[in-house]
């Protein structure tokens, strides 16, 4: 069965009663940034993730191009020898 078009129509318009229509504006600029940003997000990390899989070779180059630092615990070894 469902809802009927009438029966929408009568529920919008209680809504709006209730909030106002600028605070479902204010709701639905809200809504959309939030979408925006999450799909920027996951485009991002799709890109990043893309490039990693192209040049894995480059990672291990910059790892290997750090010099490697000695933690706290080793400088003291070495300082007590």
């Amino acid at each position: 069965m469902g809802i009927s078009w009438q029966q929408l129509l009568i529920l919008l318009v209680i809504v709006l009663l209730i909030f106002g229509t600028k605070r479902l504006r204010n709701l639905g600029g809200d809504l959309g940034g939030a979408i925006k940003g999450f799909k920027k997000a996951v485009k991002d990390e799709d890109k990043d993730k893309e490039e990693d899989e192209k040049d894995p070779e480059l990672l291990g180059k910059d790892e290997q191009a750090k010099p490697q630092q000695k933690t706290s615990a080793e400088d003291k070894h070495t300082q007590d020898k």
